[in-house]
């Protein structure tokens, strides 16, 4: 179930501090790419398809770069997994807000959901030559 909180600035930066430092972390191997394809022809799920989303006008997928896709932005991926009893609301926009902050990128964030883990999960994605330093800055805010 998605929280609202009513708390101050204060209070949500000590919470969103905590659920940081309690979600299972994980940097995922390799180098990602999106892949687009017409809203009228879906993309076949395949077994290293990460996600899959569209719009009214297309599909994208995203799966591990690799040969055609020359061109396209890559990426690094890291993802977490919140504990249940946790309230998360916030965490997108605080995180990113950090990383914006520290690092000067943007990321794109796709989320999902995984009731036997705990439920909402969020896929993180920037580029990849500033993974190390994205991971760093979330390893950074876990241990303060």
């Amino acid at each position: 179930m998605v929280s609202v909180s009513v708390e101050t600035a204060e209070q949500t930066e000590a919470r969103l501090r905590g659920v940081i430092a309690q979600a299972e972390v994980i940097v995922h191997n390799g180098v990602w790419c999106f892949e687009e394809f017409p809203a009228d022809q879906a993309p076949e799920l395949t077994a290293d398809t990460l996600a899959m989303i569209r719009d009214e006008e297309s599909w994208s997928r995203l799966v591990p770069f690799g040969q055609g896709h020359s061109g396209t932005e890559r990426f690094g991926i890291f993802s977490f997994h919140f504990p249940a009893d946790q309230d998360n609301s916030g965490f997108v926009g605080w995180l990113a807000t950090h990383l914006k902050a520290e690092l000067g990128t943007g990321v794109f964030v796709i989320c999902g959901s995984n009731q036997a883990r705990g439920g909402i999960y969020d896929y993180w994605g920037c580029p990849i030559d500033m993974l190390d330093e994205a991971v760093a800055v979330v390893e950074a805010l876990r241990t303060r």
